[in-house]
């Protein structure tokens, strides 16, 4: 059990020793840029299906605590990593990441290709994968076997992840505003953020309708982020058209940004290795601030970026863009208060310039 191979749709093979759990998974390949924030990219539910690489080369420095987890459970379906840390050093850890991915049953590799893999991943795009340790078949099969994975394109996966019972996280301090969050994979800082701002949040399942969540009454509607494809989820984009209807604010980030963009009529495509990490560049053309922004996405809203654009709901325009590869990073109603990002600014793992959205998010609902 001291050989792992990694095994891509194409037939490019990784050698390596198995990390965390023994035995075989599969999902998507991407990678993740982020020199930090391990924890909360395992436990980041939009990673769903996907095996992650790492290509910072030292992680688990910092072990694993219970206060960073944004969910119940590791979801990435596999873990790659250049040099595990074999000491854990920090205050707050009470066991390292190899015990932790054991723990929780998920099968990683190490292995010294990071990034001979990456520069694979930018040349071919995001593909297919496999992580096999133990008794492993000829590689030829393990191939095959991969190729016969499901897979990302035309993945609806939001009701897998999400929430299966309504629950409230509430305000912090005096109650100011009454939020509709519907989880298709909601991190668990993001509700946080907006009890921080005095609003009493209702986390709700995927599978929720327009009707139940006017029903609550509330000040504003949040969609969160999420895993899969946004073009197969035509459950969450009618429900989107319910509320829109209805006039309530509206706020999306990452896959809630596809979600309205397709309920606003606009189209979805794949991007060809997408926006995994901490550090993308992205711009508000309002302002022309540029934030340093944490991102987790392989899809992409396509959307005029030279002005405005009409609507079934009024006028629109692109409100941010990434300065990587002009990707539509934001969009916003100029006539409704309903806006989105392709972001993560609830900032777990990553900077903070993005917080302000959420007090933006108060002043719609509070006007």
């Amino acid at each position: 059990m001291d050989r792992a191979l990694l095994v891509l749709e194409d037939g490019r093979v990784f050698e390596g020793q198995p990390y965390g759990a023994v035995g075989e998974t599969f999902g998507e390949m991407v990678f993740n840029t982020g020199m930090t924030g391990y924890q909360e990219t395992l436990t980041d539910p939009s990673y769903h299906r996907q095996i992650v690489a790492m290509t910072a080369p030292h992680i688990g420095n910092t072990g694993v605590n219970d206060e960073d987890p944004e969910s119940g459970r590791v979801w990435v379906a596999g873990y790659v990593v250049r040099e595990p840390a074999r000491v854990h050093s920090n205050w707050r850890a009470n066991r390292s990441l190899d015990d932790y991915l054991r723990e929780q049953g998920v099968v990683g590799i190490a292995m010294r290709g990071t990034r001979a893999l990456t520069r694979h991943l930018r040349e071919r795009g995001a593909m297919r994968a496999g992580i096999f340790s133990g008794d492993a078949l000829p590689v030829p099969d393990l191939v095959e076997r991969v190729r016969q994975s499901p897979e990302m394109t035309g993945a609806d996966l939001a009701a897998e992840v999400a929430t299966t019972e309504p629950y409230v996280v509430p305000a912090i301090g005096g109650k100011r505003f009454t939020v509709a969050a519907v989880d298709l994979g909601i991190k668990g800082m993001t509700p946080h953020r907006m009890a921080e701002r005095g609003c009493e949040v209702h986390v709700l399942p995927a599978t929720v309708t327009a009707g139940e969540i006017l029903a609550l009454n509330p000040d504003g509607v949040f969609f969160s982020n999420g895993p899969g494809d946004p073009g197969a989820a035509d459950h969450a984009v009618a429900t989107l058209r319910g509320v829109l209807d209805a006039g309530k604010p509206f706020f999306g980030i990452c896959f809630g940004n596809q979600i309205l963009g397709r309920a606003l009529g606009l189209g979805t495509y794949k991007l060809r290795y997408g926006h995994r990490g901490v550090n993308q560049p992205v711009q508000d053309r309002r302002t022309g601030k540029v934030e340093i922004s944490a991102h987790n996405h392989g899809f992409a809203v396509d959307a005029p970026l030279d002005g405005p654009f009409d609507t079934p709901y009024g006028r629109a325009e692109v409100s941010h863009v990434n300065l990587n590869d002009d990707c539509v990073e934001g969009l916003r109603l100029l006539d409704r208060p309903v806006f989105s990002v392709q972001y993560h600014p609830e900032a777990a793992a990553g900077p903070h310039d993005a917080a302000y959205l959420f007090d933006e998010f108060c002043e719609v609902m509070g006007a």
